[in-house]
């Protein structure tokens, strides 16, 4: 103003990533196994990083099961995928789920995602808190602590950047943890 007062932006708080362990990702697929679509939603969503919206409007067609890929077009960014690929153990699944569904029906989900279920799930496994978006960020944790690149992560979360992929949809600790640990301080000592 009269060149009196400075003006700094504060810095957002960072929130820990969200993510679950393998252990918690064994307990959530275990619980939800009486709700087998939303489970699928769920397989789906750790295996490809895909949002729920994509997820729920797949069809058939978008799937790719000889060679382990899906189409996908994105509700959100409106972009398109061609060739997306999925884990094998989680096209296994889908093939399985796939082939009890209406040969008739186009589209793999008709329903849509159920919050009570999802309530009943993740409070059952003690994660109350814990939202489903929150399964796109264990899938970029877990590709950052197996060493996968942050810009092969942006490319398969599709952010724009790749800022957005390592502040939000990356929990780094188990690496940072494993990165001390290789320090030889007992030799020292």
């Amino acid at each position: 103003m009269n060149g009196e007062i400075e003006i700094r932006q504060l810095k957002e708080d960072e929130r820990p990533v969200k993510s679950l362990t393998n252990i918690q990702i064994k307990k959530l697929l275990s619980a939800s196994k009486p709700y087998q679509t939303l489970r699928m939603k769920i397989l789906l969503t750790l295996g490809t990083g895909l949002r729920r919206d994509d997820i729920e409007s797949l069809r058939v067609s978008d799937l790719d099961f000889e060679n382990s890929y899906v189409t996908t077009r994105s509700k959100k960014t409106r972009k398109s995928m061609g060739s997306r690929p999925v884990p094998v153990p989680v096209i296994t699944e889908l093939k399985k789920y796939v082939s009890r569904l209406d040969p008739e029906q186009d589209k793999i989900f008709i329903d849509r995602f159920n919050h009570s279920r999802w309530q009943k799930i993740r409070n059952k496994v003690g994660l109350a808190d814990f939202k489903f978006h929150d399964l796109r960020k264990t899938f970029g944790s877990i590709l950052a602590q197996n060493g996968i690149s942050t810009a092969v992560t942006q490319k398969l979360l599709e952010h724009s950047s790749p800022n957005l992929t390592n502040k939000v949809y990356t929990n780094v600790d188990p690496v940072l943890r494993h990165a001390v640990d290789q320090i030889p301080v007992g030799e020292w000592l």
